[in-house]
C-alpha cells in the first residue's frame, strides 16, 4: 500500500505512530466504554461494549488510534474520555474525518489542562481519510495535523 497523506486540525497536537483502528459510524463514548465506566473492570484490555458498532465491537481500546467520523453518545462522553485516560486504557488518538463535537472536545481539552494528559486529537480529516484508512493499518500522525496512511 502506498502512503496516503491527509491534513486535518490539529486540536491536541502531537506525534505518534501506531496502528488504526478504524470506527466507520460515529463512537459512542459511554457505550465504547460502558463496562469500564459501571461494570467495575478497571484494567485492561477495554473491549468495546457498543453492540451497535459492527466495526468496533468487542475489540480492545485501550491505547488505540481511533479513527472515526466524530463521537456520540451522552453528556458523559467528555468525563468517559477523561475516566479512561485516568485508567490508562483510553485512546492515545483520536482522528476525526468530521468536526469534533462539542461533548467530546471539552472532555479532551480538560484532560490535557487539568491533569496534563494528552490524547492526540486531529478533526477534519475528511471523508477520503476514512475511505483510506483501514483497521491495522500503520499511521503516522505528525504535530501540524498530517496525518500519513500506509
Amino acid at each position: 500500500m502506498a502512503k496516503k497523506t491527509f491534513t486535518g486540525r490539529p486540536l491536541l497536537p502531537g506525534e505518534l505512530n501506531g496502528e488504526a483502528l478504524v470506527s466507520h459510524q460515529a463512537f459512542n463514548t459511554s457505550g465504547s466504554y460502558l463496562d469500564h465506566m459501571f461494570g467495575g473492570s478497571a484494567g485492561p484490555p477495554a473491549l468495546c461494549t457498543d453492540a451497535n458498532n459492527k466495526d468496533l465491537a468487542g475489540v480492545d481500546l485501550a491505547g488505540a488510534i481511533i479513527c472515526t467520523t466524530q463521537t456520540v453518545g451522552s453528556t458523559l462522553g467528555g468525563c468517559v474520555l477523561m475516566g479512561m485516560d485516568e485508567l490508562k486504557i483510553g485512546p492515545k488518538a483520536l482522528l476525526f474525518s468530521l468536526h469534533i463535537d462539542s461533548v467530546a472536545a471539552a472532555g479532551l481539552f480538560m484532560n490535557d489542562i487539568w491533569y496534563d494528559r494528552r490524547i492526540i486529537t486531529i478533526d477534519l480529516l475528511g471523508d477520503a481519510f476514512l475511505e483510506a484508512v483501514k483497521t491495522g493499518d500503520p499511521i503516522a500522525i505528525h504535530a501540524d495535523g498530517t496525518v500519513e496512511v500506509g
